[in-house]
Formats: C-alpha cells, structure tokens, sequence
C-alpha cells in the first residue's frame, strides 16, 4: 500500500492559530509517501533514506516514548485508546520531496500519511478530517506541545481551506481553482524558538494585560487597538496593531474565496503582500535573505509574496500565475533553492 499526503502553505493567517483566530491554508503539490505491508512480526520498521535513517520498535501496548516526540508510536498509542486493535507488524519505507524543517509542515504531512496508512490497510473507516484530527492529537495533544492544528488539517484534507478553530473546530473547503506558485527555500534555518518567545509570547503577555482590566476582550471582534496603549510596552502595541490587521486581511481573503468579493489575482498577491509587511515589520519573523528572495519574485512578475511558516528561516512563496520560471530564476539568483507549486488535494491512497 502507498499513501501520499501534501505540504502546505500558509496564505493567511500566520501566527494567528494559537491566538484562537482562524488561518486559510493551502495543501500543494510537494508531497511525502509511506510505502509498506505487513510482515510476519509484531515490529514496526520504518526506513527513512531521505534523511539517512531507521527506525524499529515492538508492538506491545501501551508503547514507551523513548525520544522526544515519538510520534510514530504516539500515533499508535492514540488509535490504541481509540479501541482499535492494531498488532500486526509493518515493514514502511518513507520517501518525499518536501523540503525539510523550512516551514511547509513535512513533519505533519509524514504524520497524517502514518495515520492514514494505519487508516487504510486496516480499514478503520476514517475521513480526512478525522485523520487530521488523530493526527494533531498525536503530535501536539500527547506530548503538551503548543502548535496549533493548520499542519494537520491542510495536509489531511487537502486543496485550500478555512480553518477556525474556536468556539469549536470548523473547516470550509474552497473549490476555487489558483495559478501556479512558486516555492523558495532560503536553506537558512528556522528560529522556531526565538520568533515565538518574541511573536507569540509576547502577544499572550499583553493579551493578559488587556483582559486583566478589560475582561471583556475579544481579539476576534475588537476593531481598535488605540485604548489598549497605556497598558501595554511598545512592543506589545505593536503585535496588537498587526494581528488586528492580519486578521482583517484573513477575513477579505476570506470573501473572495466565497464569491462575497470579486474574484482577482492581483487582489489576492495585494493581500498577501500586506500580509508580508505586518510579518516582516511588525511580527518580525522575515529575515534579509528571504526579504530579498520576495522583492526578486515581485520584479520578475510575481503577484504576491510572503514569508511562509513560524519564520527566522525557512520558505517563502510567491503567487506567480503567469511565467513562473523568471520568478524560479529571480528567486535563485539571490541563493534560494525555488519549485513551482501549485493547490493540491489531500492525503490519499495511491494503491
């Protein structure tokens, strides 16, 4: 059996999740696959070529995490509990072309193939939005992780969604179809940590200042910042200022997508340029390489641009519908390794 699942972007909404705001997200056509069967055993064994490595463990429940984010036994452990009876041994081979620890969730994207694989050739019966949510309760639930749930539903259910998670978790799936885009790896490292004890952290902290003398609060609905300013450091204002307005781009976004607002591309690479200057002036997680790999894409004739992930590093991408080989150039010459990328469906069974 082959299950492949997709990578994603994030169109709008970054570093909005864990503020209980909602992210549009789209799943595109750089995939990872788990390729295996049963074996006469009760091992589980994973060959990971890509990145050089194995993996192997006994079935024998409940399974003892003996890493850091043992996700793969995380994941077994969870169906475990569920009450399904999974006992046979599994001879895996994982393989992608994701790009890796650069902000388009391959992690996640291998997770939901595992959970869907385990899905499939034992017939559970699950959706893709169940796979999405068994997925994000192993990798974040189980180990108290503080990720939000985008990573798990864009690559489980695939194409461009909406995804809010507050009062409760509801999902739209937008049909729409979008050009070509154009994907660039910085090959810099992401600063997972440090952007979030600036961007998230920092954010939380005036939140709580706010709601201490204003219970009433409500980041979702609240249209000005200016009487919030006495009580919080600069800092802090100015990460109100910008989710309020990315927020509010989400939500024009969001419009379009559903026919509310006409439908342009120029619109929609606006909207993610505004998006852009909030992250890399305000949020400050863009840095001078991946600045640089944006303004190339935009000269070479891209619509639109931002930086993609937590940020300090990682990928960006641009929407480039028409001649996206000069952006692929523009973005490489200035030391970006770029792919163009278009929507793609979810995590699915190839055979």
């Amino acid at each position: 059996m082959i299950v492949s699942t997709p990578g994603r972007i994030c169109l709008f909404g970054e570093h909005q999740d864990y503020l209980g705001l909602p992210v549009i997200a789209a799943a595109i056509s750089k995939r990872i696959q788990i390729e295996g069967d049963f074996n006469d055993t009760k091992t589980i064994h994973f060959a990971l070529p890509d990145v050089g490595m194995e993996e192997s463990f006994e079935l024998h429940y409940p399974l003892a995490y003996t890493k850091e984010r043992d996700y793969f036994k995380s994941v077994l452990n969870v169906l475990h509990r569920k009450g399904h009876r999974l006992e046979r041994g599994l001879e895996l081979s994982v393989s992608g072309n994701i790009p890796i620890n650069s902000g388009t969730s391959s992690s996640s994207a291998l997770l939901v193939s595992w959970v869907n694989f385990l899905n499939e050739i034992y017939n559970l019966g699950y959706s893709q939005k169940q796979v999405g949510e068994i997925t994000y309760e192993a990798e974040v639930l189980e180990f108290s992780e503080p990720g939000g749930m985008m990573d798990q539903y864009s690559t489980a259910v695939g194409n461009v969604i909406y995804l809010a998670s507050v009062p409760e978790i509801h999902i739209e799936t937008y049909a729409r179809e979008l050009g070509t885009f154009v994907l660039g790896d910085s090959m810099e490292p992401k600063d997972t940590l440090g952007i979030l004890s600036h961007v998230k952290f920092g954010m939380l902290g005036g939140m709580k200042k706010i709601q201490a003398k204003y219970p009433e609060f409500n980041l979702a609905t609240e249209t000005s910042s200016e009487k919030y300013r006495e009580l919080l450091t600069e800092d802090e204002w100015v990460l109100l200022q910008s989710n309020i307005g990315d927020r509010d781009l989400l939500l024009e976004a969001k419009a379009m997508f559903e026919g509310k607002n006409p439908w342009s591309d120029e619109k929609l690479g606006s909207l993610l340029n505004e998006h852009q200057v909030n992250l890399r002036e305000h949020k400050r997680i863009s840095t001078p390489k991946i600045d640089r790999m944006i303004e190339k894409a935009l000269e070479a004739g891209a619509l639109g641009a931002k930086i993609n992930g937590s940020g300090g590093g990682g990928c960006m991408f641009a929407y480039a519908p028409k001649d996206p080989e000069k952006v692929v150039a523009a973005i490489e010459k200035e030391g970006g390794k770029a792919y163009i990328i278009t929507v793609d469906k979810g995590t699915t069974k190839i055979r």
